[in-house]
């Protein structure tokens, strides 16, 4: 075999994307030179391309034994401990391939993808500006430039870097992808749908941009083709992966007897809202199970539909096909005029009602308030949509109002020191699950939250509840409008400017002490 020859074909199926008949090239090489470092390394490369990353980064490991200062070695090792999460590691190997080659310009954006993973932004932003300043050309260093600036808040500018991508690579299908986020987080929803669909076009199997289009559809209040798209969230690899059962998932057909188990996928909030649906498909079946968290099991029992309630992780009945809760609104057909919006669909138990209500009951007028300020700290946009109890401040000022807290979590802990002049009382450290919560909210006059799962429970149980919310909020509360089509008893006090707590604040104060003078 003519080793040069050999490794120059194998390169040809290697650029081709023939991945088989380079790597079985790449094996013969190795056969007869086991210190071959080129076939080392690029078998590597293509172990790193179709995922298995253990073995990508033992073969380029040792081909920079056999080679070590080759600099695009030392780059694709640092690719492999970007997708093994191994940051520091990936700093470290593109740093060893810059300084190899300063001129390495696809080293230096490497290297800002890794800073930006470890949230060095403005550190990220200098590495891609120097792969830029020596490739003006390079396409894919401004895509990575623009979502190092989205992170660091710089709108404006990343879409510029992502313009300037698409203008060098129009058929680049992450920065069209990219500049959809970013325009979508300034507001520009329908702009972003093209974008995004400009991306499906280029790249149609991309789960992610498909998931996108489908929240801002939704968002704009197209739901037919949003729930359609919506479907695509089963293969996002940040959002829980499909259930693995042996019954197949219920398409809409006649359900002819045969029992359904429904379950819960996402969120608490997910579940509260779409539970709603239970009604509706009972009257296509009498047999119906639904799996839930054991925090929602008891609240969900208040059902006005006789189910079987199951605890996630206890062994199910038997059942003849499933269905997520957030795949219902497609089945049913749900449009903005026709979403089952009747209140209350949940209940709180009568006895612990009861119980809160003569604790509550000091005879005065007093309005009675639930606060909840913060949701998980693990969703995607809780930056944009919590904020702390001290932002809620100026609520004090407002007289004849006593406020709960019905904060669950970390943020929990800031109740303990209330801001200055703000009653507050705080007994969420006997409020064990939803059930209990909804005993509490039934006997307040007002519940008062961001976008979290309280605010779902308040509006399942038909109680005046006021959301705050950031301004790009999650696609069920649509744009613009001060109310929702899901919760009658809500209302809606939006951000006007990015970040701005303090106005939607203001008007809130000015809300509330409206409803005291009407008390």
């Amino acid at each position: 075999m003519d080793i040069p020859q050999s490794l120059d074909l194998a390169v040809q199926h290697h650029t081709a994307g023939r991945f088989a008949d380079a790597e079985r090239i790449y094996a013969e090489i190795l056969a007869l030179d086991p210190d071959n470092a080129d076939a080392l390394h690029l078998s590597g490369v293509i172990a790193l391309q179709t995922n298995r990353l253990i073995q990508a980064r033992d073969l380029i490991q040792k081909a920079i034994a056999r080679n070590p200062a080759i600099a695009e070695y030392h780059n694709n090792l640092g690719n492999v401990f970007i997708k093994t999460d191994q940051i520091e590691d990936a700093i470290a190997a593109f740093e060893q391939a810059i300084r190899l080659r300063p001129s390495y310009s696809k080293a230096h954006s490497n290297l800002g993808n890794a800073l930006k993973e470890k949230g060095e932004l403005d550190e990220a932003i200098a590495a891609h500006r120097r792969a830029i300043a020596l490739s003006p050309g390079y396409a894919e260093a401004h895509n990575n430039l623009g979502k190092a600036l989205k992170e660091k808040g710089r709108l404006d500018e990343a879409v510029a870097a992502y313009f300037q991508a698409i203008a060098l690579d129009p058929g680049l299908p992450q920065a069209h992808f990219n500049l959809g986020n970013a325009l979508k987080e300034r507001g520009q929803v329908d702009d972003a749908i093209v974008a995004y669909r400009q991306a499906i076009s280029l790249d149609p199997g991309s789960p992610d941009a498909h998931y996108n289009l489908s929240s801002a559809l939704l968002a704009r209040g197209d739901f037919r083709e949003g729930w359609e798209e919506y479907e695509w969230r089963w293969k996002c690899r940040h959002l829980p992966p499909p259930r693995n059962f042996a019954q197949p998932q219920w398409d809409g057909r006649p359900l002819e007897g045969r029992t359904i188990l429904l379950h819960a996928e996402q969120g608490f909030g997910d579940a509260l809202q779409f539970i709603r649906y239970v009604p509706l498909l009972a009257q296509r079946t009498g047999n119906i199970v639904i799996e839930c968290p054991a925090e929602l099991k008891r609240l969900f029992q208040s059902s006005e539909v006789n189910c079987q309630i199951v605890t996630r992780g206890q062994p199910l009945p038997a059942f003849d096909l499933h269905c997520a809760l957030l795949s219902l609104p497609r089945i049913f057909g749900t449009t903005s005029a026709s979403i089952p919006s009747a209140v209350p669909y949940l209940r709180a138990d009568l006895q612990d009602a009861e119980n809160w209500r003569r604790w509550l009951d000091d005879g005065s007028s007093t309005v009675k308030v639930g606060l909840a300020w913060a949701g998980s700290p693990t969703h995607g946009n809780d930056r944009n949509r919590s904020l702390k109890l001290a932002n809620l401040g100026p609520l004090a000022q407002v007289p004849g109002v006593r406020f709960f807290s019905l904060q669950k979590g970390e943020a929990a802990t800031e109740a303990r020191t209330p801001p200055p002049g703000m009653e507050l009382v705080d007994r969420m450290q006997e409020i064990k699950d939803f059930a209990d919560t909804a005993a509490l909210i039934a006997n307040l006059d007002l519940v008062i939250a961001v976008d979290t799962a309280v605010a779902h429970l308040a509006g399942a149980l038909a109680k005046p509840i006021w959301t705050m919310l950031p301004l790009i909020p999650d696609w069920r509360w649509l744009l613009e409008r001060e109310d929702s089509p899901w919760y009658p008893t809500m209302r809606l006090f939006r951000q006007s400017r990015r970040g701005d707590w303090d106005s939607v604040i203001t008007r809130i104060v000015d809300a509330l002490s409206q409803r005291v003078k009407r008390r």
